[in-house]
């Protein structure tokens, strides 16, 4: 897979040297010199540029990319090179990193931007993830199909316990897609009984009801 990542701080060039590891192809794109910091992460392509010029795009061979990753410290930055790939240059995929919530609403398809990636979202939803036992945190939401992952974990008292996951009516448009049990995650099967302490990982649809969700797991199913 061939990657462009424009911002080469600490945040581009972590992504890069990650996705270098797996053996992808990694272009950094910056146009501040003293982000260029290639002994860092020496294996990737180095293009001292500016991300929100068609030139510099074209430098970097962007028409070829598989993902574009918009990782730089500037949220107008990360949308307009997010929107250049998309339009200009038909990138099939499109990540963008967003630094202020309050630009989130901005990060969508109208952009250009496939997937945003919200460090305090995500930030705020571990510490959830971390004390509600029983509620219904969503930690990622894919902002093209308005699809949404979210986690909970089942209390000791949930009606759930006990019963397999055959036996549970999930609310419509609502996928159990992992337990996890301990250190463990699984994908479970009609015949695994739910613990005390299970984390499940719902992907749930843009018009699911999550408030049935969370009654199920508080009330119990209907049983058939």
């Amino acid at each position: 897979m061939r990657v462009v990542i424009a911002g080469a701080g600490s945040v581009g060039r972590s992504i890069a040297a990650e996705l270098l590891a797996n053996d992808h192809e990694v272009v950094l794109v910056d146009k501040n010199p003293t982000a260029m910091r290639v002994s860092q992460v020496p294996d990737a392509d180095w293009l001292l540029a500016d991300a929100c010029e068609t030139t510099s795009l074209e430098g970097a061979d962007v028409g070829s990319a598989d993902v574009v990753v918009g990782a730089t410290g500037d949220d107008k930055v990360n949308l307009v090179f997010s929107l250049l790939a998309k339009t200009e240059f038909a990138v099939p995929r499109t990540v963008a990193r967003v630094n202020n919530p309050r630009n989130e609403w901005m990060f969508d398809e109208s952009w250009g931007v496939d997937v945003a990636v919200s460090t305090p979202r995500i930030m705020t939803a571990m510490v959830e993830e971390a004390v509600a036992v029983g509620d219904l945190v969503r930690i990622f939401t894919f902002h093209q199909s308005g699809a949404d992952i979210f986690e909970v974990t089942l209390p000791p008292e949930s009606p759930l316990v006990g019963l397999r996951v055959s036996d549970v009516r999930w609310p419509a448009d609502t996928v159990l897609a992992c337990v996890v049990r301990g250190t463990q995650p699984f994908a479970p099967t009609g015949d695994d009984a739910l613990e005390p302490g299970d984390e499940l990982m719902l992907v749930t649809g843009r018009d699911a009801d999550t408030d049935a969700v969370t009654q199920l797991v508080v009330e119990g199913p209907e049983l058939g």
